[in-house]
C-alpha cells in the first residue's frame, strides 16, 4: 500500500498575502487538502482531520513559483493516520527546491455513520521510515501534555 502522495501546483497570484507573498492560509489549506489525500489513499475511505500541529513556516513562498507537497503517512494507530506533510519550492526554470513548511496532521478514518473505522496498520520500511515513526510518539506524547494544560484552562 502507497504511504506517500505528491500535489504539485503553480502558486497563483490570488494566493498573495499584503507583502506579496503566498498568505500562510493558502499554504495551510495546501497541506490539509494533501494530508487529506494522502489520508484517503490509505484508509480506502474517508477521513477526517482532528489535529493539526507543529505547523514551521521556514521559508516564504513566492507567487508564481512551483509548489510541491509531499505527503506521507507515518504512524498509524487502530483508527488515525499521523501524515508528515513537507511544501517545498522553486521556480519552474530550475532543479532545486527550498523547504518552504513542514506540519504534522492527524486524521481518523471514518465510515458511512461518521463512525471511527480501523485502518490498516502503517509498518516502516526504511530508517528514514522508524525515525519518522518515532517522531510521530514523540508528538502524540507532547499533545497529551498540551492538552491537559488547555483542559485546565478552559474548565
Amino acid at each position: 500500500m502507497n504511504n506517500e502522495l505528491v500535489l504539485r501546483f503553480l502558486a497563483e497570484p490570488t494566493d498573495v498575502n499584503f507583502g506579496g507573498k503566498v498568505h500562510g492560509g493558502a499554504v495551510m489549506k495546501w497541506i490539509d487538502q494533501a494530508g487529506y489525500a494522502c489520508a484517503v489513499q490509505w484508509c480506502g475511505g474517508y477521513a477526517v482531520t482532528i489535529y493539526v500541529g507543529g505547523i514551521r513556516f521556514m521559508q516564504p513562498i513566492r507567487i508564481g513559483t512551483l509548489v510541491e507537497l509531499r505527503a506521507r503517512v507515518i504512524y498509524t494507530g487502530r483508527t488515525s493516520m499521523h501524515i508528515a506533510v513537507d511544501v517545498f519550492s522553486k521556480r519552474p526554470e530550475l532543479a532545486d527546491y527550498t523547504h518552504n513548511t513542514h506540519c504534522i496532521i492527524v486524521f481518523v478514518a471514518v465510515d458511512a455513520d461518521g463512525k471511527p473505522t480501523p485502518v490498516q496498520p502503517y509498518t516502516p520500511a526504511t530508517e528514514d521510515g522508524v525515525k519518522l515513526q518515532q517522531y510521530a510518539r514523540r508528538l502524540m506524547e507532547l499533545r497529551e501534555g498540551i492538552e491537559e494544560e488547555m483542559r485546565a484552562f478552559l474548565e
